[in-house]
């Protein structure tokens, strides 16, 4: 019979969880995040409470055996959020632990060659929003950003932005997952917001004056620059991809 650990959709649930397959020596066992399970009444069903301890083992285990390559293969591919992830990532820390060295370049494994390819794709999406993320001046003073990119990122940019914007107050917030980070000019911190609907549409309530003259500033060279019979919309979205334009302000600025 199956085995099936359930948590509660955390990093921190998952290493959990996979300690637990450890300490209950489940052979035939399956990691579900509670939004994804469904009971079965041909498996055996453990809740699994979120405990920091047991998933400092579990990583300390992962970085003493590995090295940062197998770490950050399963830190990106958790983030990537794609279905039965747990599953590849549960053998994935399997076969390390076997054979107590990395692994990461053991490309006839598919379980190693997926997470690999993942890697890539986590990569292009953290790049593509350290290019894409435009921040606006709040009322409140602070710089506001929303993204909303495919894979759950967000905690991949926090580094970054905290190195280039250690002077300001700002904040990136992912829309669809409904989190994000604060900076106070001190330190990042996870953030929930109870965003008004209007955060898009109606900038004037939102942003502050000073925004809302160089937004004006920025409409004005746009139009001033573009040459519309010189535009070729099939190169400009090979190099800014239409997914990422609703967050671009030359984008809702000027229209296409």
């Amino acid at each position: 019979m199956q085995t099936v650990f359930v948590y509660d959709g955390s990093f921190i649930g998952f290493l959990s969880a996979v300690f637990e397959v450890y300490e209950y020596r489940a052979t035939n066992a399956k990691i579900v995040a509670e939004q994804n399970y469904a009971s079965s009444f041909f498996a055996e069903n453990n809740e699994v409470t979120s405990n920091v301890a047991k998933a400092k083992r579990v990583w300390k285990g992962v970085l003493n055996v590995g090295e940062s390559q197998d770490a950050r293969l399963i830190y990106r591919g958790f983030l990537s959020e794609l279905p039965d992830m747990e599953k590849v990532l549960l053998a994935y820390i399997r076969l390390l632990f076997d054979a107590r060295k990395s692994i990461a370049k053991n490309f006839s494994e598919p379980e190693i060659m997926r997470l690999s390819q993942i890697n890539k794709k986590i990569g292009r999406e953290k790049h593509r929003m350290e290019a894409f993320v435009r921040f606006r001046k709040t009322k409140d003073q602070i710089y506001f950003s929303t993204i909303s990119p495919d894979f759950n990122v967000l905690p991949l940019l926090e580094k970054h932005f905290t190195k280039r914007y250690a002077d300001q107050l700002w904040c990136i917030y992912d829309v669809s997952r409904n989190y994000g980070i604060y900076y106070d000019l001190k330190k990042p911190e996870m953030v929930h917001l109870d965003l008004p609907t209007q955060i898009l549409n109606s900038p004037e309530s939102i942003f502050s004056e000073e925004e809302l003259d160089y937004q004006k500033l920025w409409k004005n060279y746009f139009e001033s620059t573009n040459i519309a019979a010189r535009a070729n919309r099939k190169l400009h979205e090979q190099h800014v991809p239409k997914r990422y334009w609703k967050y671009l302000s030359e984008k809702y600025l000027l229209e296409w």
